[in-house]
């Protein structure tokens, strides 16, 4: 039996992580990992899908639960967990409803249907600039999933459709009941593996599942307004699902990029501007960049002090599905020339010596070194 890992170890975090932690973890080690950057690296392949894999359950308040208290048991198919409870067909972590319907379903005259609802979800991860996100993009991204065989047309059969009939263990359902304590319970059916039909002649290209495992690109639709962390759900682009059954869904993690120029919060942008002395001191205008490529111009009033802060109405981030934006702020910051030049040097001491002149009798220049005096003489 192939060694299961251990979901924490997998995505290197402790078993006392928080969802944050595990999240952006998780967003590491996909991105070190993720196919489109080890084209044709098999190991690295294996390990995003591990990655991916482990991920899917920990980020599931309800599954993480499960795995703490029981481990792999908690999702295997034919395996009993701790105390004989078989958890086989709980796997998906769909809460009690889930549960209490596949104890109770037909005694409350509901019949579970045999085949799948669909195939499994897969997910992957796609990184764009801060410009993307503003004006969105359409991004191509590669998965590696299961798609409806070619050779059977995803019945499963060399025979097509008509090679495929109904279970004869458990007539279709795809379900078995067994009596375990006060209950009944349901789990999958071990001849069909839970699909409710049975292959007489199975496709020699996808052995009797319908389903092959093949490198697919997809192009995805990253809405304007986008933020670093969203997942972006795209219906029916998962796993095709064995036997002719509606693929899965496909879930693509977007991480937005560090911007070199811009720093963003929410719907708001801020942006630092440097501004030489000369400039500060006497006001000035000046041209800065706007996210969505255009430039604007900002007035600085004379005697303006190093982090001011200028506001600039409806130049920030567009709002995901709306037609607002939030707004820009500048934020300047006073250099101190490092070199000067004798002639800058003269007229600098100039000043000094008349400023330190004026601000030597000001009150507020005063008071400030009648307060040192006292601190000393005083020793407080």
């Amino acid at each position: 039996m192939a060694t299961q890992l251990d979901y924490y170890e997998v995505l290197e975090v402790s078993r006392t992580a928080s969802a944050e932690e595990i999240k952006k973890s998780y967003r590491r080690l996909a991105m070190q990992y993720h196919p489109d950057r080890n084209q044709g690296d098999a190991d690295a392949e294996a390990r995003f899908k591990e990655i991916s894999h482990a991920y899917d359950i920990l980020k599931d308040e309800q599954k993480r639960s499960a795995y703490d208290r029981f481990g792999h048991a908690a999702f295997e198919g034919g395996g009993a967990g701790p105390g004989g409870f078989d958890f086989s067909g709980f796997g998906g972590g769909g809460g009690l409803g889930d549960i209490f319907e596949q104890m109770f379903g037909d005694m409350m005259g509901r019949r579970g249907g045999g085949q799948a609802r669909s195939g499994n979800d897969i997910q992957t991860h796609v990184e764009i600039t801060l410009e993307e996100a503003f004006s969105g993009v359409k991004k191509d991204v590669r998965v590696i999933t299961r798609v409806a065989c070619e050779s059977c047309n995803g019945s499963g059969s060399e025979s097509g459709a008509s090679g495929v009939q109904t279970c004869p263990s458990c007539h279709g359902i795809g379900k078995v009941r067994a009596q375990q304590g006060f209950f009944i319970v349901e789990r999958p059916c071990p001849t069909c593996h839970g699909t409710g039909r049975s292959v007489k002649d199975p496709c020699k290209a996808c052995h009797g599942e319908g389903t092959v495992e093949r490198e697919r690109v997809v192009e995805v639709q990253v809405p304007a307004g986008v933020e670093d962390g969203t997942r972006i759900r795209m219906t029916g682009s998962g796993e095709a699902g064995a036997n002719g059954v509606p693929p899965g869904d496909l879930y693509v993690h977007v991480s937005v990029l560090e911007h070199g120029l811009f720093q963003r919060d929410g719907a708001n942008i801020y942006c630092r501007v440097p501004l030489r002395m000369g400039q500060a001191a006497l006001g000035t205008e000046i041209e800065v960049p706007v996210i969505d490529g255009s430039r604007a111009n900002v007035k600085i009033p004379a005697g303006t002090q190093g982090g001011a802060h200028f506001r600039l109405r409806g130049k920030g981030f567009s709002v995901l599905r709306s037609s607002a934006r939030g707004d820009m702020y500048i934020q300047v910051t006073v250099e101190t020339p490092q070199h000067l030049t004798k002639r800058q040097r003269e007229l600098l001491e100039e000043f000094e010596t008349e400023a330190g002149e004026d601000i030597k009798h000001s009150p507020e220049h005063t008071g400030f070194f009648r307060r040192v005096r006292d601190f000393f003489e005083g020793g407080e």
